[in-house]
């Protein structure tokens, strides 16, 4: 999870982060503020499978197209915050998974990375599977 640019409300960044966490999955929040090479580089030392964008800013589509740029394609992107219905598509266009509009329950964000992420299954050592 990750706040770029200058963008410094990160509310509801946080609120998505624990809630995220409370479902299951490991999340790293990289503060506020970051540039998209950080992003990326945190990313890529941390082997994630999604990178969750807030932005609240408007710069959106000049932000995130960069991110995605420097993100290897492996990387599921997610992006959310005030986000104008007109300009997912372009997001869309260049590699975003998915745009979350303010207000979407975290309940949803988790079923969709849930389903956008093959996670392996989890193993006890039995043979049985169980």
């Amino acid at each position: 999870m990750a706040k770029v640019g200058l963008d410094g409300h990160d509310v509801g960044a946080r609120v998505v982060a624990r809630g995220l966490l409370e479902a299951g999955m490991e999340v790293i929040y990289t503060g506020i503020r970051r540039t998209p090479e950080q992003i990326a580089r945190i990313a890529m030392e941390e082997d994630v499978d999604v990178v969750g964008i807030s932005i609240l800013s408007g710069a959106h589509l000049a932000l995130v197209p960069k991110v995605r740029s420097l993100l290897d394609s492996s990387v599921v992107m997610v992006v959310g915050g005030v986000i104008p219905q007109e300009d997912i598509p372009e997001l869309e266009n260049v590699g975003v998974s998915r745009v979350f509009l303010s207000g979407t329950s975290v309940a949803e964000i988790a079923e969709y990375i849930q389903s956008a992420v093959s996670f392996p299954e989890e193993s006890n050592g039995s043979s049985d599977g169980r």
